[in-house]
């Protein structure tokens, strides 16, 4: 049933109380239309708890804007959702095109930064996200009595003589709810092996990260990247006002798993509206992303934090490899992922998945 202005309703005391369903929650096409973005199809999505948010369909089916009640959840770049045709493949093009937003997919076969493997050049964290997707469909449906609205399609990523990888994917939500929900399913249709290197880049922004927002996790372990990473290593987990002359910070953390082998970590500020609260939490298997990096950057402009599960580290194919731990991908196989996003409303919800964290409850209530 959806939840919905305080209450509980079901499918009949909706269908009841509209014409139609739309007046409640939907998922819609658009296009946009002006500067670099024209031509860029999407799907909007309206959940009827107050979030709403954007999927890129001609962008891997990622996910640009998002908010929640009119608060924004995720950072944006000043590129903008710029159109594939724009895309530049080489060394760190990628940047020219990285709008930011809630989810960004990093690979198929590269994440990390430009490396030449051979003789293949391959560019910062790959290039699916800027692959258009095919066979796009989109809907609501009823289950029982709820109402859930997604959108599905396939990028393959794919080039004579190369790699022929098609990742088809589902995002869904559920009317009255403040969560996403990501299923993807990777495969490689070629005749060759071919490393599978799969990341979501996801970027949460103000005012979720603000002076005094932290991370909430069961942690086992954090590495940082590099000498600058680990100067802050003590409060990879805290997060500061915009720093003028900031150097962006990585680390790789190693998360404890909940009774069901779920990662769950989030994103809060307590302070947020006089000490009101809010935060974004992501749960997935461990089994699927074995990996977790956070990008700490508290640039002015540039003030972001990305949480970022993966099948790997954003270290790239050769380092990966040379460790071990580059995962291949047979002809005819596949893997699947999943991914949920929600949010935490108020300092109520932070204290609950803090239980949730502490094993005193099954999942995050948002």
């Amino acid at each position: 049933m959806a939840f919905l202005f305080g209450r509980q309703y079901s499918r009949t005391e909706l269908l009841q109380r509209v014409g139609d369903m739309s007046q409640i929650g939907d998922v819609r096409p658009v296009e946009l239309v002006d500067g670099s973005e024209r031509g860029v199809r999407a799907m909007r999505f309206n959940t009827g708890s107050g979030l709403e948010f954007l999927v890129l369909a001609d962008r891997a089916l990622d996910i640009a804007s998002a908010s929640f009640c009119g608060i924004p959840l995720g950072w944006q770049s000043p590129t903008g959702w710029v159109a594939p045709a724009f895309y530049d493949s080489l060394d760190l093009g990628w940047l020219w095109s990285m709008g930011g937003g809630l989810m960004v997919t990093c690979g198929l076969t590269h994440t990390g930064p430009p490396e030449l493997d051979g003789e293949e050049e391959l560019g910062l964290h790959g290039r699916i996200s800027n692959i258009p997707s095919r066979n796009v469909a989109f809907g609501s449906d009823w289950e029982n009595d709820d109402y859930i609205l997604w959108v599905s399609g396939e990028v393959r990523e794919s080039h004579l003589f190369g790699p022929n990888m098609v990742l088809k994917r589902m995002i869904y939500a559920r009317l009255g709810e403040s969560k996403i929900w990501v299923k993807d399913v990777v495969e490689n249709k070629g005749f060759e092996p071919s490393p599978l290197m799969l990341l979501y880049h996801c970027n949460v922004g103000f005012p979720l990260v603000d002076a005094g927002s932290e991370l909430l996790a069961v942690v086992n372990s954090v590495e940082a990247r590099d000498k600058t990473a680990a100067r802050g290593v003590d409060v990879f987990d805290r997060f500061e006002a915009p720093t003028p002359g900031y150097e962006e910070q990585v680390f790789f953390i190693d998360h404890d798993t909940d009774s069901r082998g779920q990662v769950q970590v989030a994103l809060v500020n307590r302070s947020f509206a006089g000490n009101q609260g809010i935060g974004l939490y992501l749960a997935y298997p461990k089994t699927e992303l074995s990996e977790y990096t956070e990008w700490k950057m508290m640039g002015q402009g540039a003030y972001v934090v990305g949480m970022e599960p993966g099948n790997c580290r954003p270290e790239g194919r050769t380092l990966a490899r040379r460790r071990g731990v580059l995962e291949i991908l047979q002809p005819g196989e596949s893997r699947s992922f999943h991914l949920e996003i929600g949010v935490l409303d108020g300092n109520e919800a932070i204290h609950d998945f803090e239980n949730c964290l502490l094993g005193q409850d099954e999942e995050p209530s948002n």
